[in-house]
């Protein structure tokens, strides 16, 4: 059964305060934050912070000269995580984004971690009207992330959220973020965990879009490779 404040969240119409950009549909960061802080006067989130290449603290991880930004949200005493690339107007990664780019992508990260609660998830799934508590939603959100169940800060992204749509564009955007993955991961658990949670969308992948399927296997079975390699040395 759905927790009753998520269930509230879940069934909140955001279409008045959703934008559309080149097809792509964005959820005002200002009015979902005072949605949560309605429903949770308590609520918090936090912006993760990285160390840079001269021990500067940044709000974003460098990947290959592209950035992901991370947020956490503290919402009725739970906490989801969320991570997003900084990314162009075609949702591609940016490279050496600027400063308002990076603003950006982490007030979009914000929407899209309170999307876990429930709010505006439908967005996410593609839909035009909010859902009344289906058991697809209850599968994903019954379930947040607790940061104090990881054994390790590496293995952050064992509870990433699924990729809930299956077009060719959703899917190049899952597999951009699994070969970020790669890059970041450092324990052989991490990968193997990481690599089951999202199988339903991986068979998605190989079946439309193979040789970009053959990409990201090939990363992980390298990545796993290197990680036992060191393991013995």
């Amino acid at each position: 059964m759905l927790d009753q404040n998520i269930n509230k969240m879940l069934g909140l119409n955001v279409n008045q305060h959703t934008e559309k950009k080149n097809g792509l549909t964005y959820l005002s960061w200002a009015w979902a934050w005072d949605q949560a802080l309605r429903a949770d006067p308590k609520a918090e989130f936090r912006v993760r912070t990285f160390s840079g290449p001269n021990n500067e603290t940044m709000p974003y991880m460098d990947v290959n000269g592209t950035a992901i930004v991370w947020v956490d949200v503290i919402l009725f005493g739970k906490v989801q995580e969320c991570f997003l690339p900084v990314m162009d107007h075609r949702n591609r990664p940016i490279q050496t984004p600027d400063a308002f780019q990076i603003n950006t992508a982490l007030m979009r990260c914000l929407t899209k971690c309170l999307s876990l609660f429930g709010l505006g998830l439908y967005i996410y799934a593609g839909e035009d009207l909010p859902s009344d508590g289906s058991a697809e939603i209850e599968e994903a959100t019954q379930k947040p992330a607790k940061v104090e169940d990881k054994a390790e800060p590496a293995d952050a992204f064992d509870d990433a959220p699924r990729v809930p749509n299956t077009t060719l564009e959703d899917l190049t955007l899952f597999a951009d973020g699994m070969l970020e993955y790669v890059a970041l991961n450092k324990t052989e658990k991490g990968l193997i965990s990481f690599w089951k949670k999202n199988q339903t969308t991986i068979d998605k992948l190989k079946e439309k879009k193979p040789d970009l399927y053959a990409i990201v296997l090939t990363k992980f079975q390298e990545a796993k490779a290197a990680i036992k390699a060191q393991q013995q040395e």
